[in-house]
């Protein structure tokens, strides 16, 4: 990051900073203004400008064609593809398909509104001539799913039918967690070519639905993984690819698999050390709580039971690092994901908030795990009385690079009106954004505080009987859900939230606790083991870490999918890659 005065190119709220022509909903063809200037050391909250980024795209034999069509984040694939020494040209005709030299094709979000992007588009049959000419191709993620034949999601809805089968959903019914979240293996059945690296090392996995292999399409399959069954990970035919996982979010080991399609006649210089992945991995996910300090700098901070200030004359914020640096930190010390939470001053007008998209863009250039970001993702209106729906704001980050966005008070009303009525709006930030986007987009962020009770009967929520009992020798104890930043208490219990969140379309929940906020004690077991046996979607265990034996305890005695932690990775009073050498040492499958 270089010292010199404020970027200031034009941004579009929804899908224009990558998508100019995309017909998604978002695309509202708002133009924001503000600036942030971009110093060496800090970034810093200024006047007024505009900007976006962009890269120019380009043609010649150095350019990947990139058939986008505007859903969910394409900006990690970007940087990942300019990293390996490719211009990128985008598909704004399907006469652009056809005169590709190297496609690849990046589903996310939901079949039906891909498969009607295509064919509206007239882009359908283009791709089939595409790939049965056996041109060079790569499908991720959805771009697998829509070779097939159709999928049941929301259908069935026919596929573009040049693999025989049929996507269905996981079935949770035997306990399976869905969506299927993390880093998982593969089963290389054969010669995979762009797989010859993988070296039995972890990938990274988020979806709901799979196709599974078959006597009809074993000739394309190249690699299965097992999540309750063995389903389709990697099909090939000649110059013709696809993968279920995402390369651009699977560290250097992703890397080097869109090395291999972009460069097939080269050699690799540097090969991903050998693993020993047999399994879904639990993930350690390092968490960032940025915010303007007093001076207008963006800091990553950390509270003491939600409170960010130094207990000093001052009371500062606390400075714990600068949230790009430190991003890139711990993705190169091994972390599984980088959360970052946005709790700055401009949470009441996010789609004003530009240094925290800035941090996005800059943090996803050189970050190739996950990124999630949470604070300020709801409906709201601004001072000009112009109404934008929390679709619009998702896509505003999205598009500046995260993976999945993170919803706290929001979800929580919606929680209350749909247990209240028994009927889903439609209308919530939640609702909205799973639509579009898949719920493996969306995160659910539960922030409750611990009430103890003598009785399980004192209240009508659910509770347990904790382990360590209550300053008066209270036996019980319920976790009442509060909204903005912990400051109010609201008549729901995490666990009702928990099972009503997963119903309104939440693919995944990080759960906090604010007694345990910053007390490097432990995570509350007790609160975890509640959530994460009350639903079939993922739980992220967050507050409390302070040693690496309460990451194995947590992943022990619950059911969590994955740890969080802050302060002992910013403090460095523990590292990532410690954390996941105790868990190996334990038995506890991890990404190394």
């Amino acid at each position: 990051m270089e010292a010199a005065a404020a970027l200031t190119v034009p941004t579009m709220a929804g899908f224009s900073s990558s998508s100019p022509n995309s017909s998604f909903p978002g695309n509202s063809g708002i133009f924001l203004h503000r600036c942030v200037h971009l110093r060496k050391n800090n970034m810093r909250v200024k006047s007024s400008a505009t900007f976006s980024i962009r890269a120019a795209a380009s043609g010649g034999d150095n350019a990947v064609t990139l058939l986008d069509y505007g859903a969910g984040n394409v900006r990690s694939l970007r940087n990942a593809i300019r990293r390996l020494g490719f211009d990128i040209k985008d598909v704004q005709t399907p006469d652009d398909i056809l005169k590709a030299n190297r496609l690849i094709f990046p589903g996310v979000g939901a079949f039906a509104a891909a498969m009607n992007f295509l064919n509206e588009k007239g882009m359908a049959e283009a791709l089939c001539d595409y790939i049965n000419n056996d041109r060079p191709f790569l499908g991720i993620c959805l771009g697998l799913q829509l070779l097939f034949e159709s999928s049941e999601e929301n259908g069935p809805v026919k596929g573009l039918g040049l693999i025989p089968g049929v996507v269905g959903r996981f079935d949770s019914s035997e306990g399976l967690r869905v969506p299927h979240i993390g880093w998982n293996s593969l089963q290389i059945e054969k010669d995979a070519g762009i797989l010859n690296d993988v070296a039995s090392r972890h990938v990274y996995f988020v979806h709901s639905y799979r196709a599974m292999p078959s006597d009809n399409n074993e000739e394309w399959v190249t690699a299965t993984c097992n999540y309750g069954d063995n389903f389709i990970a990697s099909v090939r035919r000649g110059n013709v690819n696809a993968v279920q996982f995402h390369p651009e979010k699977s560290g250097d080991v992703g890397l080097s698999i869109l090395r291999r399609f972009l460069h097939p006649e080269s050699s690799i210089s540097k090969k991903p050390a050998e693993g020993k992945a047999s399994k879904l991995a639990k993930r350690v996910i390092a968490c960032l709580d940025v915010r303007a300090n007093d001076k207008g700098d963006l800091v990553v901070t950390k509270g003491d039971q939600y409170d960010v200030r130094e207990q000093t004359e001052e009371n500062e914020v606390r400075n714990l690092g600068k949230p790009v640096e430190l991003a890139g930190q711990y993705y190169e010390d091994g972390a599984d994901e980088i959360s970052f939470l946005n709790i700055t001053g401009f949470r009441d007008f996010p789609l004003g908030d530009l240094p925290m998209l800035q941090v996005l863009r800059f943090a996803s250039e050189n970050v190739f795990v996950p990124l999630t970001v949470g604070g300020g993702i709801r409906d709201f209106t601004d001072a000009n009385g112009r109404h934008y729906t929390s679709l619009e704001v998702a896509s505003e980050y999205f598009r500046s690079g995260a993976d999945k966005i993170s919803i706290g008070s929001d979800a929580v009303y919606a929680a209350e009106e749909y247990l209240q009525t028994g009927v889903k709006s439609g209308r919530s930030s939640l609702e909205q954004i799973s639509r579009v986007y898949g719920n493996q987009a969306v995160v659910v962020s539960i922030d409750p505080r611990r009430v103890y009770i003598d009785t399980p009967n004192d209240v009508p929520f659910k509770s347990v009987n904790v382990t360590n009992p209550g300053p008066n020798g209270e036996a019980y104890a319920w976790y009442q859900c509060t909204v903005n930043g912990g400051r109010e208490g609201r008549p729901i219990g995490a666990y009702e939230l928990a099972k009503a969140v997963q119903e309104l379309g939440a693919g995944e929940i990080l759960l906090n606790c604010i007694d345990c906020d910053g007390q490097g004690k432990g995570f509350d077991i007790d609160l975890v083991k509640l959530i994460s046996d009350a639903v079939s979607i993922p739980v992220i265990a967050s507050s409390g870490a302070g040693s690496p034996e309460h990451f194995s305890e947590v992943f022990k005695k619950t059911n969590a999918s994955a740890a969080l932690a802050a302060g002992i990775f910013h403090r460095k009073e523990v590292p990532v890659l410690s954390v996941k050498e105790h868990l190996l040492k334990e038995g506890i499958e991890v990404r190394m």
